[in-house]
């Protein structure tokens, strides 16, 4: 057992005070992730900054419709929240399928935004990895990489962003609000993390030291039609081979009038498909323009030895959406 300090703050403001004042630590909030990458020998941190009791655990209804959900509201208590389930159905449905009712208890929404990959190289110590020791290597480019990246890796890393919660917050348009020592500032989710290029280690944007005190779910995209898909090996609880968060909003024209979509499982980040949505964008809402959009977007794959079956995997997921929020044409 590694030792470690353990600092218990009261405020926001003193738990970032306390990240400056102390070189290596790390905030702890449900603990899902870290204590086992902990337990690994993969994170050591000097200090734990515990987060978890912070005023940060309530969704709060603001006055332009939009919702605020702070950085420790549990996974479960999220995705069972009225408001979310009638208004943002996508966000439900990808945290009802990630992990288990157990894991989703203790999860929070910060954490589950700052989980790190699931990449076996990444988690043994005996393997070569960029993102666990920069310039040792990518073990799984030559090696086991069924489930990795297809879309934005680079030579340095072909690793997958592992969460559900991350792509549906990208559809939906969602904003992440961090705190620092700079002040307070919102990144869009759908940027707010990195893909690998030459620096792997750096899973996000977030600068050193900075909280993240909540998640802005928009108006414009409340009560839009949204729905969630995941491929997964098992039907229990698995990390996703790919998925899809579509948002769509179709005119009495058949026209798509507003249009998100974003895929997991296919990239360092989720991969939000800009693509596939300028060319639905204005166009009829029909499985052709489905089909083209999103060979579009998939044209862009660089598939590796073993992974090819994503591309195929992610298109029908993404066509099965597509088709079910579509409404039916009004009888003649």
């Amino acid at each position: 057992m590694n030792g470690f300090g353990y600092l218990r703050p009261a405020t926001v403001q003193e738990a970032v005070e306390a990240y400056a004042a102390h070189p290596g630590a790390r905030y702890l909030a449900g603990g899902t992730n870290l204590v086992d990458l902990m337990k690994l020998g993969v994170e050591r941190p000097a200090v734990l900054i515990d987060v978890g009791r912070l005023p940060l655990a309530d969704i709060e209804e603001l006055p332009d419709g939009s919702l605020r959900v702070g950085a420790t509201v549990r996974n479960s208590d999220l995705a069972a929240d009225p408001r979310v389930r009638d208004r943002y159905p996508a966000l439900s449905q990808a945290l009802l399928s990630g992990a288990s009712g157990q894991l989703r208890n203790a999860a929070t929404t910060g954490g589950n935004l700052l989980q790190r990959t699931r990449c076996p190289y990444f988690q043994d110590l005996d393997k070569p990895c960029n993102k666990r020791e920069p310039g040792s290597g990518c073990g799984a480019r030559e090696g086991v990489h069924r489930d990795h990246a297809v879309l934005g890796h680079s030579e340095h890393c072909i690793a997958t962003n592992p969460s559900d919660m991350a792509v549906a917050l990208a559809a939906l348009d969602a904003q992440v609000e961090l705190y620092g020592t700079q002040g307070t500032r919102r990144l869009p989710a759908a940027e707010f993390h990195r893909l690998p290029g030459e620096h792997p280690e750096r899973d996000t944007w977030i600068n050193p030291g900075e909280l993240i005190t909540g998640v802005l779910l928009p108006a414009a995209t409340a009560g839009v039609p949204s729905a969630y898909r995941k491929a997964r090996d098992r039907a229990s609880y698995a990390f996703a081979l790919a998925s899809v968060a579509v948002v769509l909003k179709v005119a009495e024209d058949g026209i798509v009038d507003q249009v998100g979509l974003a895929f997991g499982g296919l990239a360092h980040r989720p991969w939000r498909a800009h693509h596939a949505e300028s060319a639905l964008l204005g166009a009829p809402a029909t499985p052709a323009a489905f089909e083209g959009a999103l060979a579009l977007e998939l044209a862009h794959a660089e598939p590796l030895r073993d992974n090819a079956y994503k591309v195929s995997l992610a298109r029908n997921l993404a066509l099965d959406v597509l088709n079910r929020l579509t409404p039916a044409p009004a009888p003649a």
